[in-house]
């Protein structure tokens, strides 16, 4: 005989019963008036309510008084993606993948991105533009490639940089080299874009005529850019309240199938909690580390992909050229030549 769910109502906005059911990103079902009913919204590190029949996941934060929340663990399954339930959730049970992977890693994914029609979102940290991985992540946009993009305000800053002055953090993209009064330079692009009032409007007024953030201008491509304590400026399109820009970054991931993580540990293990475990998602960071510990909060599914973030994207992007010559992969959103190395800087 199957067991019902327990539920408690929320005494007030924000506060549940000590018992309460924290969620994993596994796929949930509960029982409710004895049938199953799947758990929408799923993530982990929520609670699981149950209103009109149905059943979703809420942040604590976005629970009201008077909320149905399951209680203890009678009448609650969780499955993995091979669909055989499973007794706990767990942490610490992924390993990463060894460097010699990484070619057949990057074709699989080249040939998901290519051969379907997937739902992309990166996650991406400023080693991106360090290591001139932005060429081929701005072709990957123009491409149609990429459905939506997530990073900090650094990644905006030292994309702008690049575009308006050659440097990313006074680094010539060019010689390498530190440039003369370089340092000052990202100060100088926020200052620019404040000018217009956000990167859109400088995009619109042909004040940005190149980078990362113009492709996703132009090519219509949501971005959140998540403030931290740490921001110079900020750019105008940063969201300082935390809960805001979490609530964006959700919104982005909830339709997402597959999610690159680019070099940004914060971001991605924030992305990791927000999705569920059928999302396909790959951690890319030249620093082991970053990769266990994206696999070691919960994000199970996470393919890891030790190696430098620039020579990632290169080899990706090159690998899907490969999947176009075969009758695979988006068509680009407009006509446009492959940009060339030599004119990364605008």
């Amino acid at each position: 005989m199957m067991e019902n769910v327990i539920l408690k109502a929320a005494k007030k906005d924000k506060f549940v019963a000590e018992d309460f059911y924290s969620s994993t990103n596994y796929r949930t079902e509960i029982c409710h008036d004895g049938r199953w009913i799947q758990v929408q919204n799923q993530r982990m590190d929520a609670m699981i309510v149950v209103q009109d029949g149905l059943a979703e996941c809420k942040k604590l934060r976005d629970i009201k008084k008077g909320d149905l929340v399951v209680c203890g663990e009678e009448g609650v399954r969780t499955l993995n993606d091979s669909m055989k339930a499973k007794s706990e959730f767990e942490f610490m049970n992924n390993g990463v993948s060894s460097e010699r992977r990484n070619e057949l890693l990057i074709k699989k994914l080249a040939e998901d991105l290519g051969g379907r029609d997937k739902n992309v979102t990166v996650i991406v940290g400023p080693v991106v533009v360090h290591t001139g991985g932005d060429i081929y992540l701005r072709e990957l946009i123009r491409k149609g490639y990429i459905n939506s993009l997530l990073s900090g305000n650094a990644v905006a800053v030292h994309d702008i940089e690049k575009s308006y002055f050659g440097t990313s953090l006074g680094v010539c993209a060019k010689s390498g080299r530190v440039t003369e009064h370089g340092y000052k330079n990202h100060m100088r692009a926020i200052n620019r874009i404040m000018g217009y009032g956000s990167i859109e409007e400088a995009v619109n007024g042909d004040g940005l005529k190149s980078g990362i953030m113009y492709e996703c201008v132009k090519h219509n491509v949501p971005f959140v850019l998540a403030g931290s304590l740490r921001d110079d400026g900020p750019l105008p399109d940063t969201v300082t309240d935390m809960i805001e820009a979490q609530t964006m970054y959700n919104e982005q991931l909830k339709d997402a199938d597959i999610a690159i993580v680019l070099g940004s540990m914060l971001h991605g293990i924030a992305s990791g909690n927000m999705l569920p475990a059928r999302t396909e998602m790959y951690c890319v960071d030249i620093n082991p580390a970053v990769v266990t510990k994206l696999s070691d909060r919960g994000s199970s599914q996470a393919v890891g992909i030790v190696t430098d973030v620039g020579l990632f994207l290169n080899l990706l992007s090159r690998e899907l050229e490969s999947v176009e010559m075969a009758g695979g992969g988006f068509r680009a959103k407009e006509n446009a030549s492959k940009e060339l190395e030599s004119s990364a800087i605008a």
